[in-house]
């Protein structure tokens, strides 16, 4: 890591005399385009030259037209768009010597010696070769008299920086490739719409998703709409598991459930490798239960459409690393691909990963499955031990005996992914052989006494419900203690899981304060983040956001559409977050805005008057539109009709303006697959924790659960790489109480991304970037895991 005295600034960087090459390869992948995009606009920025090359290695060996040069307006429009705009192709002749000479002299022609390559690991590896041939191919190309010794010398060394860009999401080093959260969006959608016909006919719904080697996609699917079961090619089912599945099924219609749901992998196997095809399953089911069962093979639908927001600013951020790191390359340095590892990218070598990933497939090849799932990664292997512990109900006698009663609540704004948060605890609680009860409307709820015991059917379908079906009340405890120390007491509460957003933390904070007066609150207690806002001191990202951020970006699409179509238009929409500017900043790197105005970053009248000369100039230029984005309390003078006011006085003539308050909007909706995932994982976690602390803090000789330690009381959030229980104490010096939000922001350092993309001149601090790392095969098991998908 760099020093503190030794920073290192974006706009210090040169790219003067070097030309980058971007191409797509492979498997199209939603998102591939806000790579190109950002690898396009980020090069022209340090004032490098940018060229596409058309039709992935086809157009690299052909050459040709199929080779341009990228204008910064080139790239406009395309944030929003799936597939690849620059077009993708198998190519049989960049396999062969012949093919990668032709390719290296239609490079050397034009004096491209740093290539950005997004794609698979097909994709990647064949990047690879080519710059370990680069000199030997210069060498040939000077024998047969195609180039001077001069251009040998000059050109001498190739850089390759890889992204991945796959829906599969099968590359070990990342925890998401590109296009994987877009594709989880197309299959959650589709089976949000199967569950309302299904549940009319009582129907089983056998869905094949995209995987042929990798289940990852049917696995976290599986895991966001909660299927009853699920077959993926790194766990093959046991023996007999026909008999098994089809007793679940029934029991789960014993219980009153209308409907069934199995996820099927395509590339899903048993254990003697043989294939477990959608029309066997849908055939023992109809033999053996005689359900009424379709099979849905979703095909490239998952493939289409447009980009989520997770994936524009994944894709936003790999690109401006990918050229950091070209830019810093040298004859020494190893073909890097750009990676995610939590929260961070990072960079590592492109042979590792790919070495990796092949390890994952020999493994399964012998039939190794559970080495080839501890290849595939910590995301991978987490969503699997999380869907293990909720898809299947453990028999009552199998169950370990616990005394304990514990209540998980809802407290502040309803989010997107609440109910999902609430399942998981319920059915792992309930695993745990704890007793689990369910507050309605926060802890005003639980003064009234609204609580009683929830069960493993009561939460059933409750993943992909919006809102919070528990009810949620912004309402604090502090007015109402006595009474909830009474509900505890009369309910004998040994824990408490709270889900919500700042009004939860400043409840957690007050239960504390009154655990000297009150035994009753002297219990583990551990809050989950749950707010669209995502101003929750102590986690990156909170439960919710990404659900409100697909609804901005969305919307943002639609008016981008309307003001292209009117040109000389532009758009000034206004966003929630309280002070807190993340959906404005976040929601302007997804949407391509010009400008997002917060709270955190002080802006006054010459700020503005800049940003609309920024725009009269824009529309000079064959993008004739414009996007601002205002959070809600981003400055209390300079309001949403003020800003509207002030742009529509100074573009008199150059442009015309239109405003737009998105309001509740954000908040509601079915929960992204990200929310949802997010919400069980997390939620799990935290219901092992406090199974953990019950059994720590349990006195045998008084026969009750006494906890006042600091520690027993904390927030549980993802902090970087990893999900870690924070206590509550300790996060106080981390806040700012006033405007309810943490005083250091990871999110801020992504504001100079969105400016530099919009063509504003800014500082960028990238010290943290340049450190190549290792892939990281073993890992010890109490290490946390990295962001779900």
């Amino acid at each position: 890591m760099a020093q503190p005295d030794q920073k290192k600034f974006f706009e210090n960087l040169s790219g003067a005399g070097k030309a980058i090459a971007v191409l797509t390869s492979g498997g199209d992948a939603q998102g591939m385009n806000a790579a190109v995009r950002a690898v396009v606009r980020v090069g022209i920025y340090v004032g490098a030259k940018v060229y596409f090359i058309h039709e992935g290695y086809q157009g690299l060996v052909d050459g040709g037209e199929n080779i341009e040069e990228a204008k910064w307006e080139s790239v406009s429009s395309m944030l929003q768009v799936g597939g690849t705009v620059i077009g993708s192709a198998r190519c049989k002749e960049f396999r062969t010597h012949e093919g990668r000479r032709a390719a290296a002299l239609n490079l050397v022609l034009r004096g491209i010696t740093n290539l950005c390559v997004i794609g698979g690991d097909g994709s990647l590896t064949g990047a690879n070769l080519f710059r370990e041939e680069w000199s030997g191919l210069l060498d040939e190309l000077v024998q047969q008299g195609k180039i001077d010794k001069e251009s040998a010398e000059k050109y001498s060394h190739l850089n390759i920086v890889g992204m991945v860009g796959s829906i599969d999401n099968d590359f070990c080093g990342t925890d998401m490739t590109i296009g994987t959260d877009s594709a989880l969006h197309r299959i959650i959608e589709v089976v949000d719409a199967i569950v309302t016909t299904a549940q009319s006919h009582q129907r089983t719904f056998v869905l094949e998703v995209m995987g042929r080697h990798c289940g990852y996609l049917a696995l976290v699917s599986a895991l966001a709409c909660g299927a009853d079961w699920m077959f993926i090619p790194e766990m093959p089912p046991a023996d007999g598991w026909e008999d098994q599945m089809c007793t679940k099924l029934s029991e789960n219609r014993a219980r009153k459930k209308r409907l069934n749901i199995i996820i099927v992998s395509e590339g899903a196997i048993d254990t003697s490798n043989k294939p477990i095809t959608s029309e066997h399953i849908k055939d023992l089911v109809v033999k053996c239960l005689g359900f009424d069962t379709r099979v849905t093979i979703l095909g490239h639908v998952q493939r289409g459409g447009t980009p989520s927001a997770f994936d524009r600013i994944l894709a936003s951020r790999m690109g401006v690393e990918a050229v950091l790191a070209l830019l810093e390359a040298s004859a020494d340095t190893p073909a890097c691909v750009v990676s995610l590892c939590g929260n961070q990218a990072v960079r590592l070598p492109l042979m590792e990963c790919v070495q990796m990933t092949q390890e994952v497939q020999k493994a399964m090849d012998e039939r190794k499955f559970e080495e080839a799932v501890r290849l595939r990664g910590r995301s991978f292997e987490n969503n699997l031990n999380t869907y293990k512990l909720l898809a299947h109900r453990k028999p009552q006698s199998e169950l370990p005996i616990s005394s304990f009663n514990v209540a998980v609540l809802n407290v502040g704004a309803p989010a997107a992914g609440m109910n999902a948060a609430v399942r998981s605890a319920v059915r792992v609680g309930i695993t745990e052989g704890h007793k689990i009860f369910a507050v309605n409307d926060g802890f005003e709820g639980f003064a009234k006494g609204q609580i009683k015991e929830i069960k493993w059917g009561d939460v059933g379908g409750w993943t992909g419900q919006g809102g919070s079906l528990l009810g949620t009340k912004r309402t604090l405890p502090a007015k109402h203690l006595e009474k909830i120390a009474e509900q505890m007491k009369a309910n004998q509460i040994n824990a408490l899981l709270v889900i919500g957003g700042f009004e939860a933390y400043l409840g957690l904070v007050e239960l504390l304060a009154a655990r000297g007066k009150y035994d009753e609150f002297c219990v583990p207690i551990v809050m989950v983040p749950a707010t669209v806002s995502n101003n929750v001191p102590g986690s990156d990202f909170s439960i919710g956001a990404d659900t409100a951020l697909n609804a901005i970006t969305d919307t943002c699409d639609r008016i981008k559409q309307s003001a292209s179509g009117t040109k000389r238009r532009v758009f000034i929409i206004e966003t929630m977050g309280g002070y807190c500017g993340y959906l404005a900043s976040v929601g302007g790197l997804a949407a391509g805005a010009d400008a997002a105005y917060i709270f955190e970053e002080p802006f006054d009248i010459r700020d503005l008057q800049a940003n609309v000369e920024h725009l009269t100039a824009k529309m000079k230029t064959s993008i004739q539109r414009g996007l601002v984005l205002r959070n809600e309390n981003s400055n209390e003078n300079y309001t949403t009709d003020f800003i509207y006011q002030l742009y529509s006085e100074e573009g008199k003539g150059v442009f015309d303006c239109r405003k737009n308050v998105l309001g509740h909007m954000q908040q509601g909706g079915a929960p992204s697959p990200f929310d949802r995932n997010f919400g069980t994982k997390i939620a799990a976690k935290a219901m092992l924790w406090i199974s953990r602390k019950l059994k720590e803090t349990y006195r045998k000789d008084e026969g009750r659960v006494f906890a006042n330690t600091d520690d027993t009381a904390c927030l549980l959030g993802m902090r970087r790489r990893a999900l870690v229980f924070q206590p509550v104490v300790e996060l106080k010096n981390e806040t700012d109480f006033v405007h309810r939000i943490p005083k250091e922001q990871w999110w801020l350092k992504l504001r100079p991304l969105m400016k530099i993309l919009a063509k504003y001149k800014t500082s960028l601090d990238v010290s943290e970037s340049g450190q190549l790392e290792h892939v990281v095969r073993h890992r010890r098991p109490e290490e946390s895991e990295g962001v779900p998908a």
